[in-house]
């Protein structure tokens, strides 16, 4: 029997960076976490201890934060880009980079130029992928929390001996979305498509009379590719935040869909993704990711 190495990659993980843009009086934030990943010819540092094809992941930390002097961040995408690209340029035994992303949002106070207030735990998202003269772009929103007080059902499942739940006709419909889309090329505005395919994923939660779940999560993908050309795939990760109505009877009183019990777990999970059937090759797009 042979034992031999596996794939493998290393880099440096939950990079806090904030940078401040001033224009005159007025300022602008961008508060990132950033992740490298690098991978390639590293087999030596694993079998030999041989270090030296293995670029310190304190200099890409450091590589992170002067290229953010060196030029604006701007989009994350073309941030992560820009790292990913420089990784595998200038390292002849890395053949492959992965930038990962979280954007932290801060709104601006209202009547000041330089103070802010920091939005709730949504988080804009992307990973991008770099090997040799390839890039794919994986974009996405984290922990974007909404719900529904009405125009969601869920009945007709099947029925055995351990089955408990009662069929409704009328709940409350709550997740916390994670989604992640897949882009066709990289010559593409980020921050119109992004604003755009949240506000698509967004509406078509609060429109669609939902028969469960899973239906309302096809049709938030199913959205955003009929709308967005440049979208090839879109995962969706989406657990049931339930809602269950309190039985006030002991109290005298009728309980109609009023009040309600809100259990953080434990809580059903459903995950799916919506692609196009002509979709171009993913490459290593979803490589390191999760799943969903």
């Amino acid at each position: 029997m042979a034992i031999v190495l596996g794939p493998n990659q290393y880099g440096k993980a939950e990079n806090r960076l904030v940078t401040v843009t001033r224009n005159g009086a007025v300022h602008t934030i961008k508060d990132l976490t950033v992740g490298t990943s690098l991978r390639g010819d590293l087999a030596d540092t694993h079998l030999t201890g041989d270090n030296s094809k293995v670029l310190a992941t304190d200099t890409q930390k450091n590589t992170v934060y002067a290229f953010a002097k060196q030029a604006p961040v701007g989009e994350i995408e073309d941030f992560a880009l820009r790292l990913g690209r420089h990784f595998v340029s200038s390292q002849e035994a890395i053949t492959g980079a992965r930038v990962l992303i979280d954007e932290h949002a801060w709104e601006r106070i209202e009547g000041n130029d330089h103070s802010f207030v920091q939005g709730g735990n949504e988080k804009r998202t992307t990973a991008v992928t770099v090997e040799g003269e390839r890039a794919w772009v994986v974009s996405g929103v984290r922990d974007m929390v909404v719900l529904k007080s009405t125009g969601s059902e869920f009945h007709g499942f099947p029925r055995d001996e351990y089955t408990t739940l009662k069929e409704t006709y009328d709940r409350i419909l709550a997740t916390s979305v994670t989604a992640r889309w897949r882009y066709q090329g990289d010559g593409i505005d980020w921050a119109k498509s992004f604003t755009e395919i949240r506000r698509l994923l967004l509406a078509t939660f609060a429109a669609k009379h939902s028969l469960s779940l899973q239906q309302t999560l096809y049709a938030m993908g199913e959205a955003v590719l009929r709308a967005r050309p440049e979208v090839a795939e879109v995962r969706l990760s989406m657990p049931n935040k339930h809602h269950f109505a309190v039985d006030l009877t002991p109290f005298g009183l009728e309980n109609d869909n009023e009040v309600f019990y809100a259990a953080d777990r434990p809580y059903g999970l459903i995950e799916g993704s919506v692609l196009r059937d002509d979709a171009e090759d993913a490459g290593s797009a979803w490589h390191t990711l999760p799943a969903f």
